[in-house]
């Protein structure tokens, strides 16, 4: 076992759905193997227009052939291990390159850095997932309930030890921290608005009154990915989770012939009829959940 990076970009000519899978050649195989069971890091490349850089952390559960094209691999991505950063990290920092992996003898960047997937030292991988989940403004719950910040080294730093890092992540990965982290990542990405409604309320608290939805809930396999996310006020969640609105694969809002008042449900959705959709293309509700809330939730 071992840490690794897998690089990945949205528009990927690519079978891969992070939270999920990720499609590779025969070349990375015996390198993809040796992360199986331990924990992956995925970046966006330099290349890609507003990267992300390092933007999600995983666990691969194995590697198996691709069914469907020769040569070809998948990695399976443990289910409920997925996770986006609640800060994606830069290549570079203060001081250089986060990654000090792709680094030279002489300090200079070498071609490791441009290699689709690549073993990560456990210094490297401590250093990118304490970045990741820093939270120097966070975006506070709803509730008043305290809830303890997501820190992957709590109380004074000791020695790094391999086994303690990698078992660290895992308790770390608990659900309230998730939820915390999902919550952040969502409402940033539709800024803190109800796609729904449009509305962006805050509250005397300076807290944005939305949650953030999971399309295909956790109890069913839901994955904790934006694009598995969506802003909702209070009554919108409400009637999503109940399948009175769904929406469709163009974000058109749904409304359930089941409602008993479609007309009070019309008034309160955005004028444009469709919900707001995040700038980035990839924050989008990835069509694939979108099917299983109409399939399993909606009531058509």
């Amino acid at each position: 076992m071992g840490f690794g990076v897998f690089i990945h970009r949205s528009d990927s000519i690519y079978d891969d759905s992070p939270a999920e899978k990720y499609q590779f050649p025969s070349q990375y195989l015996r390198r993809v193997e040796a992360c199986v069971g331990d924990w992956i890091v995925y970046y966006e490349p330099s290349k890609v227009a507003e990267t992300k850089g390092y933007f999600a952390i995983a666990k691969v559960r194995q590697v198996i052939p691709d069914p469907g094209i020769s040569e070809m691999y998948l990695a399976l991505i443990e289910p409920g291990t997925y996770l986006d950063f609640a800060s994606p990290v830069p290549f570079n920092g203060a001081t250089g390159p986060v990654e000090r992996g792709v680094l030279n003898d002489q300090g200079r960047i070498s071609g490791r850095a441009q290699s689709a997937v690549r073993p990560l030292s456990p210094e490297d991988f401590a250093r990118i997932v304490e970045l990741g989940f820093e939270e120097d403004v966070p975006l506070l719950p709803r509730s008043d309930n305290d809830v303890p910040s997501l820190n992957i080294g709590e109380g004074a730093q000791a020695p790094f030890i391999y086994d303690q890092q990698r078992d660290r992540v895992t308790v770390t990965m608990s659900r309230i921290m998730r939820d915390r982290v999902f919550r952040r990542v969502v409402l940033r990405a539709y800024d803190e608005r109800c796609a729904i409604t449009g509305l962006k309320l805050i509250n005397g608290r300076g807290r944005a009154e939305v949650a953030a939805a999971h399309i295909r809930p956790v109890e069913a396999s839901g994955p904790d990915i934006v694009s598995n996310g969506i802003a909702l006020s209070g009554t919108a969640h409400w009637m999503f989770d109940r399948g009175l609105i769904s929406l469709a694969d163009n974000l058109e809002i749904l409304i359930s012939r089941q409602t008993n008042d479609p007309q009070g449900i019309q008034s309160i959705i955005n004028k444009s009829g469709h919900a707001l959709a995040p700038q980035r293309v990839s924050d989008r509700p990835h069509p694939h959940f979108l099917r299983w809330h109409r399939e399993h939730c909606f009531k058509q």
